[in-house]
Formats: structure tokens, sequence, C-alpha cells
């Protein structure tokens, strides 16, 4: 599964070009991942979620955990597609949607979803650059009273976010590093 997905990033997600895009983290690089080709993707998203589930998170030693959340929109499929493939197997295990920036109505909560049913959530991510969104969700997860201790996210660009993250307690599970799609920057 983890060399189909690889394959289908390859094909879809991933772009390099002599010049540079510019980053959600305001960086520049010449390697571009657009994983939503990923998870805006049924079929794609059901594979991304089946490995996620039947493989990376056994091997990440997760598999006891109670939720999933990571930053609206990115991780919300993911983490929604961990949900269910994890509800095919009999367990309930939630998906947490955490926002930017609380809404100025309603609850006005950062992270939405079954919050007083569990107490471990994993941050998920798409992409992390310098780790600044992902610790974002960290954050608001554990000002919601949550316990993080694990990140898993589809691709670790290798731009030093790993590192910030796991500087604040939080072991990074990555799928896929950019270094495994070649071109040297």
């Amino acid at each position: 599964m983890r060399e189909e997905l690889f394959r289908l990033l390859q094909n879809h997600a991933y772009r390099f070009r002599e010049e540079p895009f510019t980053l959600a983290s305001g960086r520049k690089s010449r390697h571009y991942f657009n994983c939503k080709e990923i998870t805006l993707h049924p079929e794609r998203l059901e594979l991304l979620c089946k490995y996620l589930v039947e493989k990376h998170i056994p091997d990440s030693g997760l598999s006891g955990k109670e939720s999933y959340g990571g930053l609206t929109m990115g991780a919300d499929p993911i983490c929604y597609g961990i949900s269910l493939e994890f509800r095919h197997q009999g367990r309930n295990v939630f998906p947490l949607i955490v926002r930017k920036q609380a809404k100025d109505h309603g609850t006005k909560n950062l992270v939405e979803g079954a919050v007083n049913a569990v107490k471990t959530c994993v941050v998920v991510d798409d992409v992390v650059t310098t780790g600044a969104s992902t610790l974002q969700v960290v954050k608001s997860l554990r000002d919601a009273g949550l316990e993080v201790t694990a990140c898993i996210c589809i691709v670790d660009r290798e731009e030093g976010g790993r590192d910030a993250i796991e500087a604040e307690g939080i072991r990074v599970f990555p799928i896929f590093k950019k270094s495994e799609f070649g071109h040297v920057e």
C-alpha cells in the first residue's frame, strides 16, 4: 500500500520546478506537495486511510489513541477517513476539528467534535514544513484538556518542522519524507 501511495503522491500531488513556489509558511521551495489531490479524491483517500489504520498507526504504536485531530481544512478528510476505517474494525475513534480561530458566536470553541468523550488525541497534518500550524493544533487540543504526544503526517518536508514539534514533546511519524522524492535543492 505504501508504494501505491507514493506513486499516487508522485503522480498527482508532488511538483518540482526550477522557479520556487511560495509555501503557506512563506518559505520558498522548488518542491510542492498538494496533498489535497490525495485527500479530496475518494479512492485515494480510502487507500491513505486504510494504510494509516492498518499499517502506519500500529507500526507507530498509536493504535490505542481515542481521537485524531488537525487544523481545518487540510486534516479534516484524513481525520474523518481514519475514523471510518476504525469504525469498519468495530472501534469508535473520533475525528476532531481544530479551527484557526474561534468563531464569535455559538460555543466559540476552537476544537469541535467529541472532545468530552476522549482523553487522548493524535495530531494529523498533511505536510509538515516549519511545524507552526501543527504546534497551533497541539496547543488548542491541550487547552481543551486532551493529552497529545504524537503527530502523523503524509509528508515531512525536512525543513525543521519535525524538530520544532518534537521539541514540544510530540513524536512525529511521517509516512514519507521530501528526500524520498528525489530532486535535491
